[in-house]
């Protein structure tokens, strides 16, 4: 038969349920204090933050030798560096490097062939999210974009002008697209 434990396990196991429930206490309360930023869509920067952040507490809770209190003072770390960067991102134009930039991948009811292998979407990716939009013919699309997110957003209206400032920041092969038309 097999043992689950040894007598000299419980302390270990009660370390580590101890360990669970504080550090999960404490991430959620970090996570309330940090607001819904910790758990919106993901840039590449806050994927990294969640990583860290899942890898923290599985420290807590597997490492016995790991004062609880040092790792809730790692886990308010991560959560301090998201916020710094998030101030960064509006302050100092912090997205620039943190962040990639949306690219286009349709254009005037033309897709953006190139675009779309450099996002690594693939057309059948792309047709999925145009029929999700309603789309019926290709023509009625304005702009597809990839976003930092990874989210694809599509603008239609068959005689609708894309305001300009929507689509500033959105690169077209390697540069600004132009918006003017």
């Amino acid at each position: 038969m097999i043992e689950w434990f040894a007598p000299s396990d419980w302390t270990a196991a009660w370390r580590v349920a101890l360990g669970a429930l504080t550090g999960f206490a404490g991430l959620i309360l970090l996570a309330r204090i940090a607001g819904l930023r910790s758990f919106s869509q993901m840039s590449a920067f806050d994927f990294v933050t969640t990583v860290a952040v899942g890898s923290m507490l599985g420290t807590i809770i597997l490492t016995p030798s790991l004062p609880i209190a040092l790792g809730l003072i790692g886990l308010a770390a991560l959560f301090a560096i998201q916020e710094i960067s998030a101030m960064a991102r509006k302050r100092w134009r912090g997205e620039v490097v943190m962040d990639n930039k949306p690219l286009l991948l349709m254009e005037r009811g033309e897709i953006l062939f190139d675009n779309l292998k450099a996002a690594k979407v693939t057309e059948h990716d792309l047709y999925a999210k145009l029929r999700s939009e309603n789309i019926h013919r290709l023509e009625e699309v304005q702009a597809v974009v990839f976003e930092t997110t990874g989210d694809v957003s599509v603008l239609h209206g068959k005689d609708m002008e894309i305001e300009p400032a929507l689509l500033d920041n959105v690169r077209r092969s390697g540069s600004a697209i132009p918006t003017s038309g």
